[in-house]
């Protein structure tokens, strides 16, 4: 069961009221729950590439290609394994292995420095032989580079992660061979856009929940006074001097806790099973041990079957007082001059609410939609780059909140399985997204670029232009383009979907 803290045993611990402008407060709530703002990637979809091809890499060390002429005579052979699998197995020419096998000696050859042999004036010969590991390797390395790069030119295939090369083989007189595998998406037709059926929730605002809203308020304005009581009841807020300590169903002690200063009100739903009980009737200076048993079939696992043993001295009885709801409340909060006008502003901030979260729903069911007309199975090479940025997003808000993800007590395995459902949506709604760009021929226009890097600029203090600098030396600005392009595709989906109001 672990440390006894207030995590794992709830109390309802309250706090001195603090009155908040209705307004401002759902601005906030809002502002943090409105995503981080993102240039170079589309909020709801993952990276699936620019669609500007890079030079091409192999899974072997990594190398520098430059400039070669195509590689004639080579033999080439593709198969589609699956849908989105290819395997590519190449036969380079004994004569253009043998060159490159003696200009990487020569090269190797410019630069050795051996005993024996003044600078430049080793025999390749003996080049050959010292560094035959490192010169065959880079002539596979160059070689392969390019027979991939070409191939895929030549045939119009756009990899989704570098290929990877196994087999291969090399040796003086006798062909290169190797095979290349790689993931592609291939094209599809994403359907008509007037066939998709979304859902919008009502943005309507009942006036029972303005009612709630305003007691909140109320209830979050509320002060305490000392309680003319000699001891304590329900509905009374203890302040006590607390130390408690858990045992699990099976016997393992937790750490514990001891928390000097405790208001706790007595009779609040989130209190242990028993500790009401427990403390009311104390006085003040009274101290009091006992245990707090959670039941065998206590909605929480970790909690179930364990018991707390807690001491507790009382300090002071308080009781809360919640203020009347109406027009001095009001003007209390700053902005008001009347409940009604209180009352106007509440709503509007819910029916505000309600909008944005009608926006999202509307959103949701047509990526769902979306998702669901990819005719084949997603690579697993797309999913797992979308669950990694996923955790990667995860960890940064959480270091936004000065908690670090390596000490933060989060089974990732089990958090990295469960985002594999609604990444593996993500990638195939943004695959359908990306389709629609191509049929359509959507474009983002460089006014569209500039107003995406003002409006991230304006969240970070940074000058657009710098970011636009940062952006192009990164070479990220091809993604930021397609994430452009990827959203219009999604307001054009939006837009002509068959929308139905809840």
């Amino acid at each position: 069961m672990g440390s006894a803290g207030p995590a794992a045993f709830p109390l309802r611990m309250v706090a001195p009221g603090r009155r908040t402008n209705p307004s401002n407060r759902a601005t906030l709530r809002r502002a943090a729950e409105r995503p981080r703002a993102k240039v170079a990637e589309l909020a709801d979809a993952p990276d699936l590439g620019s669609g500007s091809r890079k030079a091409m890499g192999v899974r072997l060390p990594p190398f520098a290609l430059t400039p070669l002429a195509h590689i004639t005579r080579m033999k080439t052979e593709l198969v589609d394994v699956s849908e989105t699998r290819r395997t590519l197995a190449v036969e380079i020419p004994i004569d253009r292995v043998d060159a490159e096998l003696e200009r990487v000696t020569r090269r190797y050859a410019s630069q050795a420095r051996l005993p024996g042999f003044r600078p430049g004036k080793v025999p390749t010969s003996v080049i050959r032989k010292r560094f035959r590991a490192q010169i065959f390797q880079d002539a596979a390395e160059y070689l392969i580079g390019h027979a991939v790069e070409d191939v895929l030119n030549e045939r119009g295939l756009q990899p989704l992660e570098t290929p990877d090369v196994k087999d291969v083989a090399i040796d003086e007189g006798k062909p290169l061979t190797f095979t290349a595998l790689f993931d592609v998406v291939p094209p599809f037709d994403p359907g008509d856009l007037g066939t998709i059926e979304a859902t919008r929730p009502s943005t309507t605002v009942e006036d029972s929940a303005v009612d709630q809203a305003l007691e909140r308020l109320r209830d979050r304005a509320a002060r305490f006074e000392p309680a003319e009581a000699a001891a304590v009841e329900m509905g009374h807020t203890a302040v006590m001097s607390l130390t408690r300590q858990g045992t699990t169903s099976e016997g393992a002690s937790g750490d514990e806790e001891k928390v000097d200063q405790a208001s706790i009100e007595i009779g609040a739903p989130q209190n242990p099973p028993g500790f009401d009980a427990a403390v009311v009737g104390m006085t003040q200076g009274e101290s009091r041990a006992f245990d707090v048993t959670y039941p065998a079939d206590y909605a929480n696992a970790d909690l179930a079957g364990g018991t707390v043993h807690y001491q507790v001295t009382l300090k002071d009885i308080k009781r809360r007082i919640v203020p009347t709801l109406d027009d001095d409340f009001a003007r209390d909060l700053g902005e008001f001059d009347s409940l009604e006008a209180l009352r106007a502003r509440v709503k509007a901030d819910l029916e505000a609410e309600a909008a944005d979260a009608s926006d999202r729903q509307l959103r949701n069911d047509v990526l769902k939609a979306l998702a669901a007309r990819v005719p084949f199975t997603v690579p697993p090479s797309l999913i797992d780059r979308e669950i990694d940025r996923r955790l990667q997003d995860f960890a940064r808000r959480l270091m936004d909140q000065r908690i670090d993800p390596r000490q933060a007590n989060i089974d990732w395995a089990a958090f990295r399985e469960a985002q594999r459902e609604p990444a593996t949506d993500s990638v195939k709604s943004a695959m359908v997204l990306d389709a629609i760009v191509q049929r359509d021929a959507i474009t983002a226009t460089d006014e569209d670029v500039d107003a995406e890097l003002q409006k991230y600029a304006a969240g970070t203090g940074r000058s657009a232009e710098t970011i636009r600098a940062r952006l192009a030396a990164d070479g990220e600005l091809p993604r930021l383009i397609a994430g452009l392009r990827r959203e219009k595709a999604m307001q054009a989906a939006m837009s002509q979907a068959r929308v139905t109001t809840a």
